[in-house]
């Protein structure tokens, strides 16, 4: 059985607590300030649902609502779960390559000017900075919460790899400049 796309556990793992229909997940998603960790699009919940109810991961029923349109609500099955607990073993085991655009820069950098690199990697720090700022206050506010570790490590985690790539990246401008005389 092939493991389902990581876009597809999101939406399956949202399923996993509750059956839930399209809307309810997209007010999940904006609640767990998911799209800081995940690509999942608003167009996309639909799309991935078609495709998990295809598979025979979930399973739809129509539930009527008093004075709305009925609204197709999404469960879970025993093969979803089974497939979900099977993606979770594979994504925590095994680091996998993480694709960056910045790595394309790096491959290129050469068709700049030194000091244009330079310009750009102390953007690059600054906009870094912010994104600090938000997950240093995300932190903070999941542990005033008493949210859970697993939650509060959404945050945690991604903080410390940008602190250290910041590093990285002070290393390098100043390795530029060493190099460059400047």
């Amino acid at each position: 059985m092939d493991i389902i796309s990581d876009l597809e556990a999101a939406i399956l793992g949202l399923l996993y607590e509750k059956p839930q229909y399209g809307y309810q997940l997209e007010k999940t998603i904006e609640g767990w300030g998911m799209r800081n960790w995940t690509q999942i699009g608003f167009s996309s919940i639909y799309y991935v649902l078609k495709k998990l109810e295809k598979k025979e991961l979930v399973e739809s029923r129509l539930e009527n609502v008093k004075g709305k349109p009925s609204r197709k609500v999404f469960t879970i099955t025993d093969l979803g779960r089974k497939t979900m607990k099977e993606k979770l073993v594979d994504i925590l085991s095994w680091n996998k390559k993480l694709i960056s655009p910045f790595d394309l820069g790096l491959a290129y950098l050469n068709y700049l000017d030194p000091k244009e690199v330079i310009a750009c990697l102390e953007n690059y720090l600054e906009s870094a900075q912010g994104r600090i700022r938000f997950l240093e206050s995300s932190v903070k506010m999941q542990e005033e919460l008493k949210a859970p570790y697993y939650v509060v490590a959404l945050f945690s985690r991604p903080l410390a790899g940008l602190k250290t790539e910041m590093a990285w990246v002070k290393e390098f401008i100043e390795k530029i400049k060493k190099e460059e005389n400047l």
